[in-house]
């Protein structure tokens, strides 16, 4: 074994050189060298729950707008930054719940379901968009990142059985205006890389020769009424530490969603916000449009409950 030891230790020498020199290049960046870290500061933590994939693809179609229908429904380019989209094929400022169950999916087991992000996009070239909205007319410049991967994760509860979602029901987690907020409560930004998957930060990671790694937990505790609310946010409810729901409210699937990009060593990266926000990357969010048929959602909630 201890012939080993100078080939491991070159290599770490190495992955320490390219996150040091990602460092250097990335300093005087629109996002500021202060924003990209390679240290993890925050740890993973939570109780162990069954769940479920489901296949949706890294959005090789290329579905992307600047509208959100979650937010600003009805709303061309309301976004005022652009998002990338796997899922239903139709998602824009103009769905409704009718157009939407009327569309086709790239998701497996006929999941018409809409999930949605901000574009990540390398800092240093030209985006397709540099002269439109959502674009560089609302200061988000830069060529758009392909995803890696995009996982789309259902889970149950640690400690009851969840009910089903309604169909139509519109979440979203994190906090688009973070930077303006003082990284506020509803900051749930989550970044890190694919070789150390329990730790995480709420800045731009240098992940080296890693996969950069965005993920979305979204809330999990549901009214018992209502499919949305006027903040997007109250409807559903975060539980409490240690996944009990708060009184008055429902345990149902928990939605994660984890996306996975390649980032050239060096590059400057950011992800699209509000001009005002700086493209902070704790301005990271999601938004999602359950419109899964509900004999699809009660197979998956009955695997679920039964893996308890």
């Amino acid at each position: 074994m201890a012939r080993n030891k100078p080939v491991t230790f070159a290599v770490a020498v190495v992955a320490l050189l390219v996150v040091t020199a990602s460092a250097v290049l990335l300093c005087g960046t629109s996002s500021g060298a202060d924003q990209y870290v390679s240290e993890l500061d925050q740890v993973l933590a939570g109780p162990k729950t069954p769940s479920v994939v489901i296949r949706c693809g890294a959005n090789e179609d290329r579905h992307l707008n600047a509208d959100n229908p979650v937010v600003s429904p009805g709303i061309p380019f309301g976004a005022h930054h652009t998002h990338e989209y796997v899922g239903n094929r139709s998602a824009d400022a103009r769905s409704t719940d009718e157009s939407l169950a009327a569309a086709t999916t790239t998701c497996e087991n006929d999941d018409l379901s809409t999930y949605y992000w901000p574009v990540l996009r390398l800092t240093d070239g030209v985006g397709h968009d540099e002269h439109a909205d959502g674009g560089g007319l609302h200061g988000n410049t830069g060529e758009v990142l392909r995803p890696k991967s995009v996982e789309i994760r259902y889970h149950g509860s640690p400690v009851s059985d969840v009910l089903p979602m309604p169909r139509f029901l519109r979440l979203i987690t994190g906090d688009p205006s973070a930077f303006s907020n003082d990284h506020g409560p509803n900051t749930r930004a989550r970044w890190g890389c694919s070789d150390r998957p329990d730790r995480y930060t709420t800045k731009y990671p240098l992940c080296g020769n890693a996969t950069t790694l965005r993920s979305y937990d979204f809330g999990s505790c549901w009214d018992g009424n209502n499919t949305d609310s006027a903040s997007h946010r109250t409807h559903v409810v975060f539980p409490l530490t240690g996944g009990m729901c708060p009184a008055r409210t429902f345990p149902i699937p928990r939605l994660h969603v984890t996306v996975g990009y390649d980032i050239p060593a060096g590059r400057p990266f950011a992800i699209d916000s509000f001009e005002e926000e700086q493209r902070d990357p704790a301005t990271d969010h999601a938004m999602y449009v359950n419109a899964m048929p509900a004999d699809r959602m009660a197979e998956l909630v009955g695997h679920l409950n039964r893996s308890r």
